[in-house]
């Protein structure tokens, strides 16, 4: 777990606590966003000089979805259409789409809840497979004291961010069910986001919704919520900050359908 850094130029009463998990060639990805991530490093400092200065650089290879990142409303659709009733039909070609891609998400700068289900449950994290219902976010938040209103970034800790270095129980995770996500639709919430890879329980079919990643039909296709996954919230959840300012600012990839983020919490302090 990283520290929080102080406000700075926000005021010493501040705290800023980084919720993107590090990225490493060999970090969980899903199988649909293969082959994820890597670094080469180019051009290095032995290969050229002017005089004192020497300058060193390197490619980055990624998928949009890969670590930390925000799903735009092209990722989903809901029977071939997008959010707000338009259709695919030659929507997008090679270079991405013309209507919801990534780089139409304004940054995001909004009050947030933290919801710590893996405390609330008594342990330390999820297992692997395990399903949050509506029932149990409700009675999280009852028990945090915390309300959620429209407009508001909802961040739903498992646990599962402590493994991220272990891919094997990190990459199957627990998640959220279809119930959740209806549920916090009908809030009017403007994002969500959890320590998982799929903010749904992957694998799992949903009976309601019809398919798999119910959350992602419910939210992103139908409801234009976005979605963020691959959050570290393990120092947030031990410093118990249960509510707070969320600043999560999307790369304008255009076309695209999603993008790596560094998302932040902006803590106020109690004064001493």
């Amino acid at each position: 777990m990283s520290a929080p850094t102080p406000g700075s130029m926000l005021g010493r009463d501040v705290l800023i606590y980084d919720l993107e998990q590090p990225r490493f060639q060999g970090m969980p990805i899903h199988e649909s966003h293969m082959p994820g991530y890597a670094y080469f490093l180019h051009r290095r400092h032995e290969d050229y000089a002017d005089g004192p200065r020497s300058g060193a650089s390197g490619v980055i290879v990624s998928m949009e979805h890969a670590g930390t990142h925000i799903d735009a409303l092209s990722h989903q659709s809901d029977n071939q259409t997008l959010y707000g009733g338009v259709s695919i039909e030659g929507l997008s070609g090679g270079r991405g789409f013309s209507r919801h891609g990534v780089e139409e998400i304004a940054p995001i700068v909004a009050p947030a809840v933290l919801l710590d289900i893996a405390s609330h449950r008594g342990v330390d994290a999820l297992r692997s497979g395990d399903v949050v219902t509506r029932a149990e976010l409700e009675a999280c938040a009852v028990a945090q004291g915390v309300s959620i209103g429209a407009g508001d970034v909802v961040l739903v800790r498992t646990g599962n961010g402590a493994h991220w270095n272990d891919v094997d129980t990190y990459l199957p995770g627990p998640g959220m069910d279809g119930d959740c996500s209806i549920w916090l639709r009908d809030l009017g919430v403007l994002a969500v986001g959890a320590d998982n890879m799929a903010w749904d329980v992957i694998g799992l079919f949903d009976e309601e919704a019809g398919c798999e990643l119910p959350g992602h039909l419910y939210l992103l296709a139908r409801a234009g919520i976005f979605i963020i996954e691959n959050l570290d919230l393990e120092t947030l959840a031990a410093d118990r900050c249960w509510t707070f300012t969320f600043v999560c600012t999307p790369l304008k990839f255009n076309g695209a359908t999603g993008s790596p983020v560094r998302p932040v919490a902006i803590v106020q302090k109690e004064r001493e």
